[in-house]
């Protein structure tokens, strides 16, 4: 029966994923790693039947949903892990069962880090142990994020630059979706951070574990620190440009109110003058008939009156635009480059498992 996935041999070459050769390279020991890609009920079957996965891992594999974690079984041991995709920033999950005997992942979506840990192993010149190949794909899982979180950061700033120009509501909605995926990052990234910490002080072991891959292991772990550190500095960020367009949106209010304000205090002598001139006595009729009382009484003093006000607002600053947000453009900011942020990791050549 053939199987949807990937079955790597010993040397590093791809085998048929049918359930006949895996049970052949199993029995002889050169199965290295069998990759399951959205299994159906009858692929996980073999999982339980071939290589005897407990009954309780195989449900955690069929439903998915699980947090990062490691649960050690008499003969294996399950890990559950995440990267992302930098596609869609959609966060894959993995599960691993790991023994001295094979290394086997089932996964639902689709992630750029198997791709590349199976083209390393095509050109590799010597074989790989099964818990450095476990690395290797825990490894790219975690550096997967790096890209899409300064990529992340970048949509920060370009969000953060038209809430200066012009704040809208589609900016409001954006920035809770992006905290949104930002807190689902941080409820991944927080334990699977905690779990590589439990092998790295001893908590945990896995079989086959020595201290030159206990040493890529604290790589791993540091990599997976400065990606918490990071989730917690953007929701920081987050938060400080919802505040920022809160505060420009008030701001522009308060303006318009000053600017109406401003209005209504000009027209309101402007009533009161014609609407006293405009009483109907007997004594004011009589005395308000030649051109010059009327230029003097019915627009002379009008326009004095507005003319003063002006003087009185710009005097006291009322008329200017000071306490408002003036718009900003990307150009202005300082950009960093790549190489001078500090979150921005490749891990060198040297650091990889060997």
């Amino acid at each position: 029966m053939a199987v949807t996935g990937f079955l790597i041999e010993k040397d590093g070459s791809v085998a048929s994923a049918d359930r006949e050769t895996v049970e052949r390279l199993l029995e002889k020991g050169e199965l290295l790693w069998f990759d399951l890609y959205q299994p159906d009920a009858d692929e996980l079957g073999i999982l339980a039947t071939v290589f005897g996965i407990h009954q309780l891992a195989l449900e955690d594999a069929a439903q998915f949903g699980q947090r990062p974690k490691l649960e050690d079984y008499d003969d294996f041991t399950q890990l559950v892990a995440y990267g992302v995709n930098e596609g869609s920033d959609d966060l894959v999950e993995v599960h691993f069962f790991y023994s001295v005997r094979y290394l086997v992942t089932v996964r639902h979506g689709d992630c750029a880090a198997f791709a590349e840990v199976r083209n390393r192993l095509a050109h590799r010149a010597k074989p790989i142990g099964r818990l450095q190949l476990m690395h290797h794909i825990l490894d790219e899982l975690t550096d997967g994020f790096f890209p899409v979180l300064s990529s992340f950061d970048d949509r920060i700033d370009q969000l953060q630059d038209e809430i200066f120009a012009k704040p809208t509501d589609g900016q409001l909605s954006a920035l809770f979706n992006m905290k949104r995926w930002l807190i689902g990052v941080r409820k991944v990234i927080t334990p699977q951070r905690d779990l590589v910490a439990s092998l790295v002080d001893g908590v945990n072991e896995l079989p086959g574990m020595t201290r030159e891959i206990e040493r890529y292991f604290r790589n791993l772990y540091d990599h997976l620190i400065r990606i918490s550190d990071l989730v917690d500095s953007y929701r920081d960020l987050l938060s400080g440009v919802l505040d920022t367009h809160l505060s420009t949106v008030s701001n522009r209010l308060n303006v318009v109110m000053k600017q109406l304000t401003i209005l209504a205090t000009i027209f309101l002598p402007l009533s009161f003058l014609t609407g006293f001139f405009g009483q109907n006595f007997a004594w004011m009729v009589t005395r308000i008939t030649s051109l010059p009382v009327f230029v003097v009484a019915g627009i002379a003093l009008p326009a004095a009156v507005v003319a003063a006000l002006v003087v009185v607002f710009r005097r006291r600053g009322w008329l200017t635009a000071d306490g408002t947000v003036p718009p900003a453009r990307p150009a202005q900011r300082p950009r960093l480059t790549r190489q001078q942020r500090w979150h921005q990791l490749t891990p060198p050549q040297g650091r990889r498992s060997p």
